[in-house]
């Protein structure tokens, strides 16, 4: 049901509907926001907390956040169908935020200091948890989006550009807050800090949930069955215990992942092999789109691995006499999106009421493009490396710049793929089928990274500096493969996109 089917059979203005569809779009930005403002302050503490706090070497530490990451795209797949055909898409909303606010409480008690000898079993239980908690609410604020707007294309990219800068406005506020409360107050009142800001985010939406009454799929619409709430609470304690085991085992996450990314692709040939005509060539269109987004998550992941430790190891952390926890770098990328977003959303609308919008694959080849310039940037800072083997902070900056608006043209857009390419009965499943992809990507990102982790009790910066250097210098030359190889698919995907349209 979207925005224009309403219960109340009194036709609505134009003016209504959208002032309907303002304040309901308002109050998915804000539960995104406040729900990307507990994942990110978590992700931009966890691989320095698995480093100086459970004890882990660089690359193990690398692989357990690749392996949560996977677990955390993972999920998204059954959360999508429960709120499609389950719980409902609205309901599974709440009901995600609210188990990740408990993960993240978890995440903040101090175990080794409550229990004895197993306090790292704990903490991967609350990143089980948390985990399943992303998995029930990710796919279904987008889904929502999807269908304030499916029936007015020519906003779409625009809208998800906007919702997109939700996603990093509450990643910018709480990575620039954790990590200075990591550095006062110790780990746990940072991971406290992802929890109350959920915890605020969730008490907005209830609050705020009127504007979404006529917003929802099907299950929605009819009265709550509180035995399927049960159900779906049972299986998410039981998922949590084993995804908590799977990321505290780096071998066996590598097998799951392999056996994930197998089935993922067998999923994809089937549904378009099985697709209604009138669907392939809009399938066909997301499934390549899907796999360059594969290729950008990649990149994406570099940030709170690769780039984190070079940061550690080779950057500059003193400046103005004020000492930058090297975890807090990361929060350059939601800055860059937060500023560029609305320039991205006026520019893509001006486009289009012209009739001179470039085609998603165009805006897929420009943001690799902009990749490779942000990784041969941080390459290239290793050239004005002082005695002692630091760089300026200010190749961070430059580097996170190209990188983060690369991400917006290609990250902010897949959201936006689904709602234009899958019709509305399979949305939330292709959603999480989307997300999914891009968490298998993000554990690959974790495995490229190790390329560079130096070797345990290795942290002189003339040694790491090397590595670090050699691996942004591949990956942006990789990024322009990738830029190349899309440029060469425009003319293709073009022509489905337009097929797509005419069925």
């Amino acid at each position: 049901m979207t925005i224009s089917t309403l219960e109340n059979p009194t036709p609505l203005t134009s003016q209504q509907k959208e002032s309907r569809r303002r304040r309901a779009f308002i109050t998915l930005f804000m539960i995104e926001m406040w729900e990307r403002f507990g994942y990110y302050g978590m992700q931009v503490l966890l691989v320095v907390f698995a480093i100086h706090y459970l004890g882990f070497d660089d690359s193990r530490a690398n692989l357990t956040w690749g392996a949560l990451a996977a677990m955390i795209y993972t999920t998204p797949i059954l959360g999508g169908w429960i709120g499609d055909k389950y719980l409902g898409a609205r309901r599974t909303t709440l009901l995600g935020s609210t188990v990740l606010a408990i993960g993240y409480g978890m995440l903040s008690v101090p175990w080794d200091q409550i229990t004895s000898g197993n306090s790292h079993d704990l903490v991967f239980l609350s990143l089980g948890v948390i985990a399943v908690g992303n998995g029930l609410f990710k796919a279904n604020p987008n889904n929502l989006v999807a269908k304030l707007y499916e029936d007015d294309e020519s906003r779409l990219d625009g809208a998800f550009t906007m919702y997109y800068m939700s996603i990093n406005l509450g990643g910018f506020l709480s990575q620039a807050l954790t990590p200075i409360v990591r550095v006062e107050f110790g780990w746990h009142w940072a991971f406290l800090c992802c929890a109350l800001g959920l915890i605020f985010g969730i008490a907005q939406f209830v609050v705020q949930g009127k504007h979404l009454k006529q917003v929802g799929t099907a299950p929605d619409l009819k009265p709550i069955k509180w035995q399927r709430v049960g159900l779906v609470v049972i299986g998410s304690v039981v998922l949590a215990i084993v995804i908590g085991q799977i990321v505290e085992h780096v071998s066996l996450a590598q097998t799951i992942v392999q056996l994930t990314a197998v089935a993922l692709a067998l999923f994809f040939v089937v549904l378009v092999v099985r697709a209604k005509s009138s669907e392939r060539s809009g399938l066909i269109a997301m499934v390549i789109l899907t796999l360059q987004t594969i290729l950008f998550f990649v990149f994406y992941q570099q940030m709170s691995t690769s780039l984190t430790l070079f940061a550690m190891y080779n950057v500059q952390l003193n400046v103005w006499g004020f000492s930058i926890p090297p975890e807090q770098f990361q929060v350059l990328n939601p800055f860059w999106i937060a500023v560029m977003s609305p320039i991205f959303a006026w520019l893509y609308a001006s486009l289009g009421s012209k009739d001179k919008d470039p085609s998603l694959a165009g805006k897929y080849a420009l943001g690799f493009v902009l990749l490779a310039v942000g990784f041969l940037l941080y390459g290239f800072s290793g050239n004005f490396a002082d005695a002692n083997g630091l760089v300026s902070p200010l190749w961070m900056v430059a580097g996170y710049f190209f990188q983060s608006v690369g991400e917006l043209i290609i990250s902010g857009l897949g959201l936006g793929m689904v709602a234009r390419y899958v019709v509305p009965s399979l949305r939330g499943l292709m959603m999480g089928a989307w997300l999914l992809a891009t968490g298998l990507s993000q554990y690959l990102g974790s495995y490229v990274a190790n390329f560079a982790s130096a070797p345990q009790g290795i942290d002189d910066a003339l040694e790491t500096l090397p590595l670090y250097t050699h691996l942004f210098y591949q990956l942006g030359y990789v990024a322009i493969g990738g830029a190349v190889i899309a440029a060469l698919l425009v003319p293709y995907l073009n022509k489905l996109d337009a097929q797509s349209k005419e069925t």
